[in-house]
């Protein structure tokens, strides 16, 4: 049975991973983690047996941490995964060059899965985006949207960033992001190749933020085992 645990348990995320983790028989969680002055701090989360605690100390074996956070936490979490050595997966967005160099770091001594957007076929779609660009970067022009939530912080999202960065690495072209953010979109993401001649369009839209946490749990359960190492959701779902 993989043993997991959960920085930011009563987030949003963490909360739907927590609920998925709950019915699958093959996961238990033993840590549920939330920051200092967390009002649930001390108390049990209902349905799960589990108290929240402010660090993963005393916890005494932990197969892999989960977090969806924030970057300023999540440094200190995979701080505290170092010093435990224990694997992660990392959900988090709105890193910055000075984060990611330490994430990489890190991945030297335990493993990590890190990536902006947990989602299989998302993951899916940064590689049709990869091969759309390198056949028509030349004669098209690229062009990528993205629609979240109003309250997401990091604008243009990790996502768009990363489909941008694929786009560049296949074509050598830089691609504009348009970003919004209305409402309780959770996440969708669309790529357009265009030319006098036709228009191609590339969409995933997020029915459900379920589509994340079934993605990180399917991470942890990968990664789990796993050699130090930095990877991604390409190497969980095998399209590396």
């Amino acid at each position: 049975m993989l043993k997991i645990g959960i920085y930011g348990i009563c987030g949003k995320m963490g909360g739907r991973i927590a609920a998925l983790a709950a019915g699958d028989f093959d996961v238990k969680i033993v840590s549920a983690v939330e920051r200092p002055g967390h009002p649930m701090i001390g108390k049990k989360i209902a349905g799960y047996g589990i108290t929240v605690e402010e660090t993963i100390d005393g916890v005494r074996e932990i197969d892999c941490m989960i977090d969806f956070t924030l970057p300023a936490p999540a440094m200190g979490h995979i701080k505290s995964c170092l010093a435990g050595n224990i694997p992660m997966v990392i959900g988090t967005t709105g890193f910055d060059e000075n984060d990611e160099k330490a994430i990489r770091e890190a991945s030297q001594k335990i493993p990590v899965v890190f990536s902006p957007n947990m989602a299989p076929g998302v993951n899916v779609l940064f590689d049709i985006a990869a091969k759309a660009a390198r056949a028509l970067g030349d004669d098209f022009s690229i062009r990528v949207d993205e629609t979240h939530h109003a309250r997401k912080k990091d604008s243009p999202s990790g996502t768009a960033k990363m489909i941008a960065k694929v786009i560049k690495e296949a074509s050598g072209k830089e691609t504009p992001v348009e970003a919004f953010r209305e409402g309780e979109v959770i996440g969708n993401h669309g790529i357009t190749f265009a030319n006098e001649f036709e228009t191609l369009a590339i969409r995933h839209d997020a029915r459900t933020r379920d589509v994340f946490a079934a993605g990180a749990l399917k991470a942890a359960k990968f990664v789990s085992g796993k050699t130090p190492g930095l990877y991604t959701m390409k190497d969980v779902l095998r399209l590396a």
